[in-house]
């Protein structure tokens, strides 16, 4: 049995090696090989996913924050042998594991994998990148990428939240086709959001009939509307109850095509993606992931 440790080292205020020691005392009974790969650039937590892959390694452990858990999925995702994928959040937001029930607090993250209990999960696919979470169009998402490095460390998901607000104000709609399952939509909108699970930002209340597991997409579509019709849906919008807005086309599909007549960026797991247009689909049930005993959540 094989294990492999990818942590970035200057994640969770640069503790990540003390939390590796511990991860390798945890699983040190379980697995006979134990590696630790550091990851020093963008990229490299992918490629050692996939190394691990292709050496039929049987854990995966990944440290560090939304960014290194995209990669390692980027590099794990649709490969012939795919290791059991561990998680201990050491972000700002930390979405996919607030979706799985996996405690923030990386102690006790770290104490889950003594139980060795493993859950399905789905992942999406958008063009030739995988993700865990979230992808999302519009004049909001775009705000996300001006959010200072202080400003997350200093008020965590509420910074994305409040630049988001900004640009929810002052932003301006933009044009796009919507094709799903069940058809298709077109028209103006502020904000193209499609969640894989209901934690979305660090807020776990807005897609509250995702589950990590479920083979859809829960979409919505935040129409062209007046600055006071805005404001009273922001209500809607920290409650859970979009999908109830007349002013928000809920859609669940397994997979969205999108296209606009201008080049606007996709959000991909709250990084900078790549331009319109985009497809994207779910694998269902893509990953093994380690998440605590009898505490599944959705």
């Amino acid at each position: 049995m094989k294990a492999m440790i990818i942590l970035n080292p200057s994640s969770g205020k640069e503790k990540a090696p003390d939390y590796a020691e511990k991860i390798e005392e945890t699983l040190r009974e379980k697995y006979d090989e134990i590696d630790i790969r550091k990851t020093e650039k963008e990229g490299d937590a992918a490629a050692f996913a996939t190394e691990a892959c292709i050496a039929l390694y049987d854990a995966v452990i990944a440290m560090g924050g939304d960014g290194t858990i995209n990669e390692a999925i980027n590099g794990l995702a649709e490969q012939a042998h795919r290791p059991a994928l561990g998680i201990i959040p050491l972000g700002t937001v930390n979405d996919f594991a607030r979706a799985l029930n996996i405690p923030l607090d990386p102690y006790a993250a770290i104490s889950i994998l003594d139980e060795q209990y493993l859950q399905p999960v789905d992942i999406g696919k958008i063009n030739e990148h995988y993700f865990a979470n979230v992808i999302a169009v519009g004049a909001i998402a775009e705000a996300s990428y001006s959010v200072s490095p202080e400003l997350k460390t200093r008020l965590g998901s509420l910074a994305y939240f409040m630049e988001g607000a900004k640009s929810f104000l002052n932003g301006e709609a933009i044009d796009i086709s919507v094709e799903h399952d069940n058809g298709k939509w077109e028209g103006q909108t502020f904000l193209l959001l499609a969640a894989l699970t209901n934690s979305v930002g660090g807020f776990d209340a807005l897609a509250p009939e995702a589950s990590v597991n479920d083979g859809k997409f829960h979409a919505f579509i935040i129409k062209k509307m007046s600055v006071p019709k805005i404001a009273a849906l922001i209500p809607s919008l920290m409650k859970g109850e979009l999908q109830e807005s007349e002013e928000v086309e809920y859609i669940r599909t397994s997979f969205l095509k999108v296209t606009s007549d201008k080049q606007h960026v996709v959000n991909i797991d709250g990084e900078e993606g790549e331009p319109l247009p985009f497809n994207a689909r779910v694998l269902p049930g893509h990953l093994d992931v380690f998440v605590p005993l009898k505490s599944e959540k959705n």
